[in-house]
Formats: structure tokens, sequence, C-alpha cells
């Protein structure tokens, strides 16, 4: 679980996206209906008991920022990867159906880009709307579609699949279920509403028809817009500050560690990215039976605020040869912020984006509660491998994490206006 994490979480006084004007004579959409957190007995229109959409009753109270949010589709790098945290997430990955190849995947892949254009724009879905989120705005929507190794077998694609797509190696600390591993096809959904949410999901299953099923799916959180006074880091879990040293597109080498470049190989994959995606697990028990100074050893960051042991602020740079007065060094040699260092792993840079998950109790009687680990890179072998390994060796949080389940998958660059996602591969 190395600790270049999470973007910070964004409050509702700056919402990702600004509300974006509609030509004359579009469909209404659900960013202009109306409905708060506290709104009750709206009355929607409906014509021959199909679901409608329709503008809310005057003196009704205007979407709070959170709903109003919109992201666009029609972007140089697919959405849900630069944008801020999300509040509900579900991750979902397909196989092909029994005699689906290359041309049900172009069908299938041009149905889920036309779904997520109009859902991320508040409008209801072409086919079979559910009507789930129909009094919702957008609420910051992404998709994000990406494929697996399985799947250029499947279509007859194998000279198009990239070198950076070969199969992650064996780490000493897997624990995977196959089960809940890898796919032909991998789907993000991400949200501040899981209403909206939920409804993105259901529409990319019924989608799918016979052309793919679902292979897993996993469900996962964070903190809600404007649940905090300021904006701040986010807290996995263990209740730690996780992702003070993500990189940040301000960086000036961030589109090089994170994205594929225009001239990159294959051509297909210019402006995408490598998305490793790990259900890691974390021992509950076990770490609430710390103290939080040893949980602080653990990690190397103080609990109350991510700062690191060496001392300042959330953001000082780490000490790493500062030593206490016994002479043992600050922040210990195994802790986990010192491990995932790119200073200490070659430079190695990933960009994660996260969500918590809580699934009950497991069979053990424990929390299944932890981390739905989603990683980008322009190239896996440089990015999560290294620290991977590194951390396979003698991190101090291992004992106290699980890898359940792992997945990598390619990610293509954002579709064109008129195109749909992956058309360069499907139809180059």
């Amino acid at each position: 679980m190395p600790e270049q994490s999470v973007p910070q979480v964004r409050t509702p006084e700056k919402p990702q996206g600004a509300p974006v004007a509609r030509p004359t004579g579009e469909t209404i959409s659900r960013r202009r209906l109306l409905g708060t957190a506290g709104a009750t007995g709206l009355v929607l229109g409906a014509a021959g008991g199909a679901v409608g959409y329709a503008s809310a009753p005057a003196g009704a109270t205007p979407l709070t920022s959170v709903g109003d949010s919109r992201v666009q589709f029609h972007v140089k790098h697919q959405p849900g990867i630069t944008q801020p945290l999300q509040a509900r997430g579900h991750l979902v990955a397909f196989d092909l159906g029994p005699g689906a190849g290359r041309t049900e995947a172009a069908a299938l892949l041009h149905r889920w880009s036309d779904t997520a254009r109009r859902l991320m724009a508040g409008e209801p879905s072409a086919h079979g709307d559910t009507g789930v989120a129909r009094d919702a705005g957008p609420s910051s929507l992404t998709f994000t579609f990406g494929f697996g190794h399985s799947f250029f077998g499947r279509t007859g694609l194998e000279k198009q699949r990239p070198v950076a797509l070969d199969p992650l190696p064996d780490f000493s600390s897997d624990h995977l279920d196959k089960a809940r591993s890898n796919g032909d096809l991998w789907v993000q959904i991400g949200s501040d509403d899981a209403l909206v949410a939920f409804h993105a999901l259901r529409a990319v299953q019924k989608d799918a028809g016979s052309a793919a099923r679902v292979r897993w799916q996993m469900n996962g959180f964070n903190r809600s817009p404007g649940a905090t006074a300021h904006p701040m880091t986010a807290r996995n879990l263990m209740g730690q500050v996780d992702g003070t040293r993500n990189p940040k597109p301000a960086d000036s080498d961030f589109d090089q560690r994170i994205f594929v470049p225009e001239q990159g190989e294959p051509a297909w994959m210019a402006n995408g990215s490598y998305a490793v995606v790990r259900r890691i697990r974390m021992l509950l028990d076990d770490w609430e039976k710390l103290s939080a100074k040893e949980q602080e050893h653990v990690i190397g960051r103080r609990k109350s605020d991510g700062a690191p042991l060496s001392g300042g602020g959330e953001t000082s740079e780490m000490d790493l040869e500062k030593t206490g007065a016994q002479g043992n060094l600050v922040v210990p040699f195994n802790a986990h912020a010192r491990i995932t260092r790119p200073d200490q792993n070659g430079g190695a840079a990933m960009l994660r984006r996260p969500f918590s998950y809580h699934d009950g109790i497991g069979t053990d009687g424990v929390p299944d509660a932890g981390l739905l680990f989603i990683c980008w890179q322009a190239d896996p072998l440089r990015g999560f491998v290294p620290v991977q390994r590194k951390l396979d060796r003698g991190d101090a949080l291992t004992p106290f994490v699980r890898h359940e389940a792992s997945g990598l998958f390619a990610v293509p660059g954002g579709a064109a206006d008129g195109e749909y996602v992956g058309q360069a591969l499907l139809e180059g």
C-alpha cells in the first residue's frame, strides 16, 4: 500500500468542473432538476409510463454545488484519473461472453461511451433508463474504461497488446483470489452521490447484454465533500492521513510519469495510462491493538496530522537521517513512508486514487474492510512493481494488510467528440 496516495478531498466551495451551458433545444438534464439533501415530495413529470425528466416547480431549492458539479467526457485523458476523490465508487470487471469477439467488443464500447457521456452530463441513458437518479445532478460522475491482458487474445488483437500489460510478478505477501482478479474489461465509476453511482453501475451492466458478463465487482467510498471544515488529505480506515506525497498535475514531470505520450507505443494508447487495482484488506483488529505511537512508527508519520516523525507539518520534507536521544532513527528503517518514497525507489512514482471498502464481517469473524487500491502510471514496470517489490522485502505495515485481489488494465486516452473509448484499438 505505497504511501504516494490520494488527491485531496474536494469541498463544496470548489466543485470539480463548472456547469456547462447547454445548446438550445437540448434535452433537459438532471442538472436542472432540483433537489437537496432535505428535499422531499418532489414531483416529476411522466408521459405514457416513461421515466420523466422535467424542471422542478417554481420556488424549489436549487441543487447544491455537490449535485451540480459536472465532469466532461470528451477530454484528453479519460475521466476518473486526475479528478479529486469521489465519495462513492464501483469497480467492475467483465469477461466477454461466449462467441463475442472484436465486433461485439467495439459495439459494447460504443454503447458504454454513449451512456457515459449522457449520464455525466446529467441526462438519462438512451435505452431503458432506470430513473434511479432522475432527481439528482451529475454529482461529479465519471466513467473510466480499460482493457485487461486477456482481452487481446479474445478479440484477435494480440499484436496490439502493450508490453506494459504483461502480468504483474508474484509477490510473497499476496493471497490472491483469482476469481476476483483481472478480467477482459474494467470499468471504474465514481460520483459524489451514492444513487448516481449506482445508477451508472446498473447502466453499464445493462448495456453489456450478452456481449460481456460480470467477472467481479467491488464497491468503495471516501469522505463526502463538505464533511471537513477545510480541504485536507484523506484518511484511510486505519485513521492515517493517506496521500501526502501523491504526484500533482502541477508537477513538471506529472504527465511523463502518469500518462503514455502521444507518440508512445502502441499508438492506440496515446494519452492513456495503466491502472493497477488491488483489493487490500486491512487487519483492523490487529492494527487497533497497537498504541498510537506504535502505529506512527509503522507508518513513519504522526497520526494526528500526517507530519513526518522527523518534525514539521504534513508536507515537510522527511529527514531520513535524523536520530533520537538513544541514537535510533526517528523514522524507522522499515517505516512504510520511508520505503515508498520515490527517492528510495529509483524515482518510481504513481498516482494513487483509491476507495475504502467495508464488506461486513468475514468468515474469520473480523471486519472485511480495507482499501481498493488504484494507482495510475505510464508504465507499471517502472511505477508500481519496484515499489511493491521493496515493500515485500520488509515493510512494517505488511503484517497488518493482506492483498486479496489484483488486476492490471490498459486505459486508453479520452475519446474525441463523436468517437468512443478504445476506437483506435478496435477499428485501427
